[in-house]
């Protein structure tokens, strides 16, 4: 089976978006890597003393999600950027507005704005999240998971983290 695409386009109702209109392809991660990036997030989560959930280990990008992706705010710059680095190999730009099948990789002036990065973000995640095993949670589950929905991160001692 292929991996799952999305396109999303930036809205053009904000005449100052320098991006309104543009066309970005997102390509689900493989496996590999999308456990790669859950188990760094999560690893990167408890060095900084937040508190997992024994089920969310082979979470995964679904349960980075569960938790909120606000969860990440809480680490240090250089923990986090190497995650978001890796969520942004996963985008391609259309360049051309009438031909959607034609996409190449991003070079930095693709993106003009920060509100489009945050957007597609968002996608990516969305795209990598397995919706079912989270809409099969009950509410008591979710409810547990809340302080660190919210980005809550307990530090117990101020130990330096290892490298």
């Amino acid at each position: 089976m292929a991996r799952r695409t999305k396109r999303i386009t930036v809205p053009s109702d904000d005449p100052n978006n320098r991006d309104a209109g543009k066309t970005f392809l997102l390509t689900e991660m493989d496996a590999e890597q999308a456990e790669d990036w859950g188990i760094r997030a999560l690893l990167a989560l408890t060095a900084a003393g937040a508190e997992i959930p024994d089920d969310f280990e082979g979470a995964g990008m679904a349960g980075i999600a569960a938790m909120g992706v606000q969860a990440l705010q809480g680490l240090k710059y250089d923990d986090v950027k190497p995650l978001w680095q890796q969520m942004f190999e996963c985008v391609q730009i259309c360049p051309d507005p009438r031909n959607l099948q034609l996409a190449r990789a991003l070079v930095p002036d693709d993106i003009e704005e920060i509100s489009t990065r945050l957007m597609l973000r968002k996608e990516i995640v969305e795209l990598h999240v397995n919706f079912s095993r989270l809409a099969s949670l009950s509410k008591s589950e979710l409810s547990e998971t809340a302080p660190l929905a919210a980005g809550v991160i307990t530090r117990t001692s101020p130990a330096t983290l290892p490298r």
